[in-house]
């Protein structure tokens, strides 16, 4: 243990820590402007105002939201499990911020650049349902506990169909290396390559399975106020109930920044002759959120049957499907650049 605090060991230990701060402390500081601006969208669909109170055009909102949780009493229900009902929240929290370890900004910009990115990310997310769990278990209530249950059949459900389409990517680019992926879709004109092509279908399944994944409306069944007057999180209050909320929103934007880099071409630019940089990778972020915000705005919310029934009978079997198709044009292509190689050199 003491040969462990020297110079260079001490010294390195605080780059790594200044670094997951660099990527942590901008995170949450962009999550209470992306709120903000969510509830914006919201409000400009049903021709309200929204938050405008609270600081210039009220972008402080989020702050004093912030403010509240964290002051407010805890309340623990009777008979709930004190320990596992707090570790609850924290479990999400932290699944959600440790994926962020292998996200890519721009082209060398990551904390950990591993070649195995892709499963990382995936096996870091499906931990995020034990939280949801255990916050239902904890509670002592029947009411978050189906609501827990619920809430794990539509995740596991979901990700089974997010893994199918991460795997075309996979079998497209050959490589779990985000940055690989990136590149991989680097054509002459931009990002105009032929890699959008046969995974543009992909991209829709993508961005409605990510919906489900994150309990995103209109398949927010496990918040469900009409049916599980809201569902897993219903006894918690203050700052546990905050850092459920915290978790759910980094998962989102997680979401946004792996269809950034798996289909839209991440810190590539889109227009031939700018520079790529980090500012297309926001602004792509910010495109899907949008989307992710103007879905939940216009669409009603879905029946459960309706929602596993889309999950295994629609989306399983297209993107199984779609795993075959890229894998025969990945051979195909393979087996035309040798036929090619060897018409050439005979």
């Amino acid at each position: 243990m003491i040969e462990f605090f020297t110079t260079t060991n001490l010294g390195i230990f605080l780059l790594i820590v200044g670094q997951v701060l660099l990527i942590v402390v901008p995170l949450l500081v962009a999550l209470a402007f992306l709120l903000y601006g969510d509830r914006k969208i919201w409000a400009a669909v049903q021709m309200r105002r929204g938050p405008n109170v609270v600081g210039t055009f009220g972008l402080l909102q989020s702050f004093a939201d912030f403010v509240k949780y964290a002051v407010k009493e805890i309340v623990y229900p009777a008979g709930a499990d004190k320990v596992v009902f707090l570790m609850a929240p924290l479990v999400s929290l932290v699944m959600a911020l440790i994926a962020w370890a292998v996200i890519p900004f721009n082209d060398g910009w990551v904390l950990s650049d591993i070649n195995v990115a892709i499963l990382y990310v995936f096996a870091v997310s499906s931990l995020e349902v034990y939280g949801v769990i255990m916050g239902g278990w904890a509670s002592n209530s029947k009411y978050p506990f189906l609501g827990s249950l619920r809430s794990a059949a539509q995740m596991i459900s979901y990700e089974v169909s997010i893994g199918l389409i991460i795997i075309g990517v996979i079998i497209s680019t050959g490589s779990m290396n985000f940055g690989d992926i990136v590149n991989a879709q680097k054509g002459d004109y931009g990002i105009f390559s032929w890699y959008w092509l046969p995974h543009f279908p992909m991209l829709f399944l993508f961005l409605i399975s990510a919906m489900a994944e994150t309990n995103r409306p209109p398949f927010d069944l496990p918040e469900a106020e009409s049916e599980l007057v809201a569902g897993y999180q219903v006894e918690y209050s203050s700052t546990p109930f905050l850092l459920f909320m915290i978790g759910e929103y980094v998962a989102i934007v997680l979401m946004c920044a792996l269809t950034s880099l798996l289909f839209l071409g991440g810190w590539l630019s889109p227009i031939p002759g700018l520079p790529d940089g980090i500012l297309w990778m926001f602004g792509k972020m910010l495109l899907v959120f949008f989307i992710f915000s103007m879905v939940k705005a216009i669409t009603p919310r879905y029946r459960y049957d309706q929602l596993m029934r889309i999950g295994w009978k629609v989306f399983l079997p297209m993107s199984l499907a779609w795993v075959v198709i890229v894998a025969f044009l990945a051979k195909f292509e393979a087996f035309g650049g040798a036929y090619a190689r060897w018409a050439i050199g005979g």
